[in-house]
């Protein structure tokens, strides 16, 4: 809670009844490896803040392959916002890639802070602001680079992640095989 409540702080204020009006209203969750924090199909019904762990979000292309759209490591919001939102069924998969701690709020929970704090949609639209902006860089930018560039661009841009995530899932992710990633992280000295 901890975590979640000094990141708030940053986008605004909230006196001791108001820290304590969110405390009730959030909750821990403990993800193990491999398991769902929101599937396809269903209507996402947390919003998740990540205090430990790396999850990953993807799809399955038309031919069954599934297609890693980004990572959400710690301090980082996760939700499948448009899908939490109208309350319409996701069209992608949220899982663990790690063991993940989240503290998470349902709708109900959002609704009542909001209607309570006055300043809570200003807070909120901060957040919401940053954490768009911020799944716009994680989205893999490097579809028309080489297969070698994208992978030292994956290690440039995110050093704390290659050695928390199996190699399929970074393969998925920059849009090369795993054959390809393995035979790269030897050229470069890494296997």
């Amino acid at each position: 809670m901890k975590a979640l409540l000094n990141y708030i702080l940053k986008f605004g204020n909230l006196n001791e009844q108001q820290v304590a009006l969110l405390e009730s209203k959030v909750n821990e969750r403990v993800l193990a490896p491999g398991e769902y924090f929101s599937q396809a199909g269903k209507i996402p019904k947390e919003f998740g803040f990540v205090v430990d762990g790396v999850l990953r979000v993807f799809y399955y292309d038309n031919e069954a392959n599934e297609v890693t759209k980004y990572f959400i490591d710690e301090n980082n919001w996760v939700v499948d916002l448009d899908s939490f939102n109208l309350q319409m069924p996701s069209a992608e998969y949220i899982q663990s890639v790690t063991g993940c701690k989240l503290v998470v709020i349902d709708k109900a929970g959002l609704s009542e802070l909001s209607s309570t704090i006055i300043e809570w949609d200003r807070i909120q639209a901060k957040m919401t602001s940053k954490a768009l902006l911020e799944k716009v860089e994680r989205v893999s930018p490097m579809v028309s680079e080489d297969a070698k560039t994208k992978y030292l661009e994956f290690l440039n841009r995110f050093p704390g992640l290659a050695n928390r995530i199996p190699l399929n899932h970074i393969a998925s992710y920059i849009g090369i095989t795993r054959s390809s990633l393995s035979r790269i992280r030897r050229e470069i000295g890494e296997e």
